[in-house]
């Protein structure tokens, strides 16, 4: 999910949303097998910045590519 498009600060400051589609259960990895994200990720994503989330959907689309299971 590399993109060339800087973030301006109008959209730095947009709410980053939750890549969550409510399927729940953390693989023997311990990432979710609905949003890839590590379980760790999900505790904390309430907290985060939104740049902190970005950095996240980052390694999201990377574990999502990884997977081969791309919707």
């Amino acid at each position: 999910m590399s993109s060339n498009k800087a973030v301006t600060g109008q959209e730095r400051e947009r709410p980053v949303p939750s890549p969550c589609v409510s399927i729940c259960a953390l693989d023997e990895n311990d990432i979710c097998v609905g949003c890839f994200r590590s379980g760790l990720e999900i505790a904390a994503w309430g907290g985060m910045s939104n740049d902190e989330k970005r950095q996240v959907l980052v390694k999201v689309a990377e574990r999502e590519e990884a997977s081969g299971r791309l919707f």
